[in-house]
């Protein structure tokens, strides 16, 4: 499976086009192709395995100054999601003062910082 900052999956299905999948996901097909560096988009294998982009919470854009997003899920704790990342704890939290590092949240959405 391909390196995905966002953690998010998509699996290619018969007669998926980039721009089906942009509907599908309500974002542009140009946010798809920067989550996947080198995809040819007129070749997609079904079941090929691409990364979508990040959520953007609704009202959040301006709030992360990167842009990158990450969708806690079950288990996520911050040093895990910095390991996963590439970064640090210190890092995800000078971005996110709001959050409670002891208390993640299932679905939370935190600002990422950009690896690198």
């Amino acid at each position: 499976m391909p390196y995905c900052p966002s953690g998010r999956y998509y699996t290619v299905e018969p007669g998926d086009t980039l721009w089906l999948i942009s509907q599908k996901i309500n974002r542009p097909v140009d946010d798809i192709i920067r989550a996947n560096p080198g995809i040819d988009p007129n070749r997609l294998m079904v079941g090929q395995v691409i990364c979508l982009p990040p959520i953007i919470p609704y009202g959040k854009t301006t709030e992360c100054p990167t842009g990158v997003y990450w969708e806690v899920a079950h288990g996520d704790t911050l040093y895990k999601i910095a390991k996963t990342v590439g970064t640090t704890v210190d890092k995800i939290l000078a971005l996110n003062p709001y959050i409670d590092p002891n208390n993640l949240v299932v679905g939370q959405v935190i600002c990422l910082p950009i690896p690198g």
